[in-house]
């Protein structure tokens, strides 16, 4: 009796060895499975975080600002391309915002008494595009204007005997259209100018007839008239890139460093 309890204690022992070793292999396979949908989890998580590419942006517009329509063609050559004007100054149009949107216009009658009279008109129009990430670089829209305004201008009402050729030397690119137009009973030669420089789009259009008897002007003269203005037109938009562009930083530099060395020069006595 006494041997038999040492022994039941042994084998008590012994049959609750299995039951640990079962125990231990469901907690580690639980652990296995909680850490493979932690990993899922992070992996998902991150590639949610992933961003979409942005798109590039677009180039930035050249000019961004206009010049004074009035002024943008000299006044030697208002003098000779509409003699006896009304306004020398010209007329201005209405804008909303000028740095965008602007035009003048200049017309006169010379009276030459017995030999007839002749009329002339002259009128110049800017048009600014900024760059737009939705709508496209300035320039870009600028170009769709450009061929916008060459397809009206064909398009004009009465015209006869439309032709168009290119503007050589006018900004980036250019076109001269010419046209015959009956007005007021009397023959009008006109040519209109398209041309485009960076954002910008230039459109300038010359016309006269004659009067009282006078002859009807050239196709050749108004055509001359109007590339001369329009080249002085473009050059004036072209120069307010010049006159807001602000100096390199070096040059100022260098600037600040010369106006220093002028006044420690000053400062110092002569030797004698």
């Amino acid at each position: 009796m006494h041997r038999s309890a040492p022994r039941l204690s042994r084998l008590l022992a012994c049959a609750a060895v299995p039951v640990m070793l079962v125990a231990v292999g469901c907690s580690s396979d639980s652990g296995s499975e909680s850490d493979g949908k932690k990993n899922e989890g992070s992996s998902s998580s991150g590639s949610a975080d992933t961003k979409k590419p942005s798109a590039p942006a677009v180039e930035p517009a050249k000019f961004s600002d206009l010049p004074d329509p009035c002024a943008s063609i000299k006044k030697k050559t208002i003098e000779d391309l509409v003699p006896e004007a009304k306004k020398k100054n010209g007329t201005a149009g209405r804008s909303n915002d000028l740095s965008i949107r602007g035009n003048c216009s200049w017309n006169g009658l010379d009276d030459k008494g017995v030999k007839g009279s002749q009329y002339r008109w002259l009128d110049v129009g800017f048009t600014r595009f900024d760059s737009d990430q939705s709508l496209g670089s300035g320039a870009k829209r600028a170009t769709a204007e450009y061929a916008k305004q060459i397809a009206k201008t064909k398009a004009s009402e009465g015209a006869e005997k439309v032709a168009a050729e290119p503007g050589k030397g006018i900004g980036e690119e250019a076109s001269v259209i010419t046209y015959g137009l009956k007005q007021t009973d009397e023959d009008f030669e006109y040519a209109t100018v398209v041309a485009r420089t960076g954002n910008v789009v230039v459109t300038l259009t010359y016309n006269g007839a004659g009067y009282a008897g006078a002859k009807t002007p050239s196709k050749a003269d108004i055509t001359k008239g109007a590339l001369k203005a329009a080249k002085e037109a473009v050059a004036a938009v072209e120069a307010t890139a010049e006159s807001t562009a602000t100096p390199p930083a070096e040059d100022k530099a260098g600037d600040d460093a010369k106006s220093d060395a002028k006044d420690d020069s000053k400062a110092s006595p002569k030797a004698g």
